[in-house]
Order: C-alpha cells, then sequence, then structure tokens
C-alpha cells in the first residue's frame, strides 16, 4: 500500500481542478473516437468525477481507488444520480484482470509514479496493459519530468469558483521526484496561517515522453498522440501537464 494515497480526503472535491471535468471527459471520447459502447477502467478514480460523467453518457465504467472514504462518496454519488458504476476499493497493483477493458484511464497522475519503489510503478504499467484488450485504448494524464528539470521549483496558482488552490513545487533530481506541496483558500472563510502543512519528502516519479514511449512499448502499446491540456495543445516541455494516448497492439 503506498501511504501517500491514504491521505486524500473529500476536501478535494472543492479544489478548482475538479471543475473542468465535463469539458475534460468532452475531450477523452472526442479524442480516443469512443462511441458509447465502450468498457471503461478508472484507475485511481478518487470520488469518481469522470467515472460519473461517462456513466452518464452511457458508458460501462469501473473505478477504483485506495481511499476507501473517496470510494464511498462515488457510490453514494451514483445512486443519489441513478447510475450504474461499480466503484472497487483496492490498490491498484493487486487487480486481477486480463483483456477485459476497452479504455484504460489513468488523470490527474492516477497514481502513475507515486510508488516508493520503481519497480512498483513500473508494475502499475504492467496492470494497465494486461486489462486492456488487444486495440484497446489508454490515457494518461501525469506531470512533465521535462518540466520538472527546467522550470523547478515553482509556485502554480489555480482558480476556481470555491476557492484558490496553491500549490509548491520542487524536484529531487537525483530520485527525479516531483515534490509537490499544496495550501488552499476557501473563498468567504477567514484565512489562516499554514501551519499545519506537511511538507511531500516521498515526492512522485516523473517521467519525460521519450520515457514513457519506450515503457510502454516495452508492454506492446504504441503512443498515438501526446498533449499538454484538454484543449488539444501538443505536449511540451514548457507545460506542466503531460498527456498520453496509447493503443495495445
Amino acid at each position: 500500500m503506498n501511504p501517500k494515497e491514504t491521505g486524500f480526503t473529500l476536501e478535494i472535491k472543492t479544489h478548482p481542478w475538479t471543475e473542468d471535468t465535463e469539458n475534460q471527459v468532452d475531450f477523452i471520447i472526442k479524442t480516443l473516437g469512443l462511441t458509447g459502447k465502450e468498457r471503461i477502467l478508472d484507475l485511481a478514480c478518487g470520488f469518481g468525477r469522470h467515472s460519473l460523467s461517462l456513466a452518464r453518457r452511457g458508458f460501462s465504467v469501473v473505478g477504483v481507488d485506495l481511499t476507501q472514504s473517496l470510494i464511498e462518496d462515488a457510490v453514494q454519488s451514483a445512486k443519489a444520480s441513478g447510475l450504474t458504476v461499480e466503484f472497487i476499493h483496492a490498490d491498484t497493483l493487486d487487480l486481477r484482470v486480463e483483456n477485459e477493458f476497452d479504455v484504460v484511464l489513468n488523470l490527474a497522475d492516477g497514481m502513475l509514479g507515486t510508488f516508493e519503489e520503481d519497480e512498483e510503478n513500473l508494475r502499475f504499467f504492467d496492470v494497465i496493459a494486461r486489462a486492456l484488450k488487444p486495440g484497446g485504448k489508454h490515457l494518461m494524464d501525469v506531470c512533465n519530468a521535462e518540466h520538472a528539470e527546467q522550470f523547478f521549483p515553482k509556485r502554480h496558482w489555480k482558480v476556481g469558483s470555491k476557492m484558490i488552490s496553491l500549490p509548491d513545487f520542487d524536484w529531487d533530481p537525483v530520485r527525479r521526484r516531483m515534490l509537490f506541496t499544496d495550501w488552499g483558500l476557501t473563498f468567504g472563510e477567514i484565512a489562516m496561517p499554514p501551519d499545519n502543512i506537511q511538507k511531500d519528502t516521498e515526492g512522485t516519479r516523473l517521467y519525460t515522453k521519450a520515457e514513457l514511449t519506450a515503457i510502454l512499448q516495452d508492454r506492446k502499446m504504441r503512443v498515438v498522440q501526446t498533449f499538454s491540456n484538454y484543449y488539444g495543445k501538443p505536449a511540451t516541455p514548457k507545460e506542466l501537464q503531460l498527456m498520453v494516448y496509447s493503443v495495445k497492439a
């Protein structure tokens, strides 16, 4: 079990980056050429925002996450909306599915790179490749190692309708890990000093586009396109976000 994952709470539902969900799903459907008949596996689904949106559009979706409170909230949201979505509380590395899904998603980092050992991070890619049917499609949304190398440390503000998120990013070049610390100000509440901020010491293993291409090729997966946002901007080291769309042979 990765201890970092157990720290997520339902507070993330108010973060600005959750407000673009419907546009993100629109982009996924268009870019992957989905018809509505595909069976989708949403890895590290959190509170199920993408899974629920896809289910509303008629897709068969299974969401998996390590944090029980998030899965419980996703289940309640599905029931409240009358949606049929299977949500599973599990460690992704324990999944034993093979040739079952037309699409696998890893969005908002999707746990990629969050394991302590590089061997475990590579096992995560094994889970992805094994779960896909031949010809199945995978989309990951991660942070770009080339950007981290060139532009970290940095601060990156994100303003939403409920709060402003104020993350700090730093870079460990030896372990090739992003060190991420976040603090948020909720609108309408009195701002308090960030005395309780815990510095990230474990970090998240980041990869370059070339590294991800090689890792996927080792698993018989071919990169189709890469992007730097959900509006189709081509991938570039100048942008923090790196999205990779690949297909299983």
